[in-house]
């Protein structure tokens, strides 16, 4: 007879929290299971096609002879070259694309390779609360750092008080427009963060994902505009629906731009060499600095999507503004979270609790503008009956 050994996993990986989560995913499983129709705004993944022009190059690519063949991690020169013009056009900014530009596997690779590279054990990071997980969780945890938590909260804007947080931490994680608070910073406030890390030695480490998904005449700008020594992450996730073609890239500071490289050059192969071809028509298509046609119709089918949303929980009582970014919407439930949020799958409705993205989150909701005009308004209707019910 075998007898099975005990196989304990790394320390590093057992300071990973519980997955909130999968209490909501087991009972979204379930009530599928029971044949119940799911309406899911919960999760962040666009439910628009990838533009068509940008699938045709993509296919084009994949037929290429030599396009089968391995990439270098760093991107090819061609996509660097790519996106150092993309920021000239876009903000006006220069980049040399082999000291200043990586690509990454997603910006989600680029962020945990980047604290790998710069993160050693017992080092402090601040990590925004509430935020994207990864900051904290595969970023900082699995590199053995300590995530010091700064509240974002709604009297401040969901914006970190540069006067209050601490000193003495190796890195700060910044992300707006913001998941999942939809915030924005202004430019007044990204000078002042530039120039409060200089002065405390913290590496500014910008998350620019949305950079692309903002309305009503509002510009997200690039950290890179107020200074050159921060480094700066990108997808093309967002802008062009294409979260499965996992392709972003880094930009900044040639020092940091450089660790993140040598991490990489152990870790990966780079993004395949067709996928990088697409992203590099991707990005040509912004011709002027001005979002292509393209990104511009995804915008207004956003933008069409969050009016009615927000009118939709205002009528509820909600209190609730139009964010400028993101396709995200951020608003007090009134109650615990996970309650509202299993409340809510009752009714066929899948939202994200706020507290799975910190303590500060607790007492929010977040909700996403992926679904059809229709299916949301029929979530909307969904949310009215059950929230109007007997308890």
């Amino acid at each position: 007879m075998v007898i099975a050994m005990a196989r304990e996993t790394a320390a590093r990986l057992r300071k990973i929290p519980p997955y909130l989560f999968a209490d909501i995913e087991a009972r979204v499983r379930a009530k599928m299971a029971q044949g119940v129709d799911i309406i899911d705004i919960g999760i962040g993944d666009p439910d628009l096609p990838t533009p068509s022009e940008i699938v045709e190059e993509l296919t084009k690519q994949a037929k290429s002879p030599g396009n089968n063949q391995y990439s270098t991690s760093s991107g090819e020169e061609e996509t660097r070259e790519a996106v150092a013009e993309w920021y000239e056009r876009r903000f006006n900014v220069r980049l040399d694309p082999e000291k200043e530009v990586v690509i990454t596997m997603g910006s989600k690779e680029g962020l945990i390779d980047f604290c790998r590279a710069y993160v050693n054990p017992g080092d402090r990071v601040l990590v925004p609360d509430p935020a994207y997980p990864v900051y904290a969780q595969g970023g900082t945890l699995l590199s053995e750092g300590v995530p010091v938590r700064v509240p974002l909260l709604p009297e401040k804007s969901f914006l970190m008080d540069l006067k209050s947080i601490p000193a003495g931490c190796k890195i700060v994680f910044v992300n707006y427009p913001n998941n999942p608070t939809a915030a924005v910073a202004t430019r007044d406030y990204l000078k002042e963060l530039v120039k409060w890390g200089r002065g405390t030695e913290t590496i500014v480490c910008y998350d620019n994902a949305y950079s692309e998904m903002t309305f009503d005449g509002y510009v997200a700008p690039s950290i890179l505009e107020y200074g050159r020594d921060c480094i700066e992450f990108g997808s093309l996730s967002k802008t062009f629906n294409m979260t499965g073609y996992r392709i972003g890239y880094a930009v900044g500071d040639p020092d940091l731009i450089s660790g993140l490289k040598k991490v990489k050059s152990q870790v990966d192969s780079g993004v395949p060499k067709f996928i990088q071809k697409a992203a590099v028509f991707a990005f040509g298509m912004y011709k002027d600095g001005g979002r292509p046609p393209a990104v511009e119709k995804n915008v207004a089918i956003y933008r069409e999507r969050r009016d009615i949303m927000v009118a939709g929980l205002r009528r509820m009582g909600f209190s609730i503004s139009p964010p400028l970014g993101t396709f995200y919407l951020w608003f007090n439930c009134n109650e615990g979270s996970m309650n509202f949020a299993r409340k809510l799958l009752d009714a066929g409705v899948v939202v994200t609790p706020g507290i799975g993205f910190g303590e500060h989150g607790e007492g929010f909701v977040r909700m996403s503008l992926t679904q059809p005009v229709k299916r949301i308004e029929e979530a909307l209707e969904r949310i009215e009956k059950v929230l109007s019910s007997p308890a």
